[in-house]
């Protein structure tokens, strides 16, 4: 492909703190790991941040801290990547699926408040594409029913709405994957404010090891090595950058496929900062072309594009047949799973090469 629909850059930040870590001999989780937890918690807003191996495991990880477990169960939404799934099943739990909106394609408060539960221990808001959930909504549901909120933020790296930064309300999941805004190459980042929480998170991760040989608990292996925060400190660096490249090129998106018949363009609800980890469209009945027809084209074209996500979860009969998975009307996330298309937005992209998307998009739906 001639223009990627993700691009990870890696400069000299990077190559500079890697070369720190070998110099320092110490290539497990070390001081450079403490750091990059100092420097996120920092900038999200979070009184703490724990590294992880994944974001997978940051997401097992809190909802172990939230107390859920066997038969408990966590209300979450199906169209989302399948660690969300994976993490509430490995703990045991129930995992409720609730629909989506059609225009933020997040989960819907008022449907969650309607299902809520003796059973329910938490809430999974996923914040996809980069946009931020309706915490808002989600934070009176925490005060009224006390249930605790676990946000799955692994695309939305300092996103907000309005004041509120997402992951400071409870325990919030972030994912350092490859190609994520803030990369480590493979990793994540575990956000709260309880200092019970974070104690048991840095306990859990460390084979249960509270000090050296103390153990205190059933635990894992789930460190961060210092090779990988090296990189997501040298990427941290140029964080504002890399949100304001994204930003840029989501707008000159949405300028230029306005008004194309069939395309809904992405729209961010007043007051909120999407972190654009994704620029996704939807083609729906009234376009020239189906998304699949779109991406074929767009690829013979030399521009790549993907589908995030092509069915809602409980479609796949490893979920449709789990004992451990409730499911209620997903109309909306059904449909919506055959219309969305994910165009390049990174900030690799020059202004030139999303003029050109722009244009092959156009053409192909008869609107050049």
């Amino acid at each position: 492909m001639r223009i990627n629909v993700s691009h990870v850059r890696v400069g000299e930040a990077e190559r500079r703190r890697l070369t720190e870590a070998l110099d320092s001999g110490n290539l497990a989780q070390g001081r450079l790991v403490a750091e990059l937890e100092a420097e996120f918690a920092a900038r999200s807003g979070s009184a703490f941040a724990v590294a992880t191996s994944s974001g997978t495991t940051a997401l097992q990880l809190a909802l172990e801290v939230a107390g859920v477990g066997p038969g408990d169960e966590v209300i979450t939404s199906p169209f989302t990547f399948v660690a969300t799934m994976n993490s509430i099943l490995t703990r045991g739990a129930v995992a409720h699926l609730v629909d989506i909106d059609e225009t933020t394609f997040n989960l819907r408060p008022d449907l969650v408040s309607y299902v809520v539960g003796p059973a329910t221990k938490a809430v999974m808001p996923v914040h996809l594409y980069g946009l931020p959930a309706d915490m808002e909504s989600f934070g009176l549901m925490k005060q009224r029913t006390g249930i605790r909120m676990v946000e799955d933020a692994a695309q939305a790296h300092l996103a907000t709405q309005g004041e509120y930064r997402v992951g400071t309300m409870d325990l919030g999941c972030f994912s350092l994957y490859a190609t994520k805004n803030l990369t480590s190459g493979e990793g994540g980042l575990v956000t709260g404010a309880d200092p019970k929480d974070e104690e048991s998170l840095r306990v859990l991760r460390n084979q249960g090891m509270r000090g050296r040989y103390e153990y205190v608990s059933i635990g894992y292996n789930y460190r961060l090595t210092d090779l990988a925060a090296a990189i997501g400190l040298g990427q941290l660096e140029r964080i504002d950058e890399t949100m304001a490249a994204r930003e840029r090129n989501a707008s000159l998106l949405n300028a230029g496929l306005e008004g194309i018949e069939g395309l809904v363009t992405p729209q961010v609800p007043s007051g909120y900062r999407h972190a654009w980890h994704q620029y996704t469209i939807r083609l729906t009945v009234d376009a020239r072309l189906n998304r699949d027809e779109l991406a074929a084209e767009l690829g013979r074209q030399g521009i790549g594009s993907g589908v995030y996500y092509p069915n809602v979860l409980v479609d796949y009969p490893v979920f449709a047949e789990h004992p451990n998975v409730r499911v209620e009307d997903l109309s909306t996330a059904r449909r919506v799973a055959t219309e969305v298309l994910s165009l390049p937005v990174h900030q690799g992209l020059s202004s030139g090469e999303v003029t050109e998307v722009v244009e092959v998009v156009r053409a192909a739906l008869g609107s050049g």
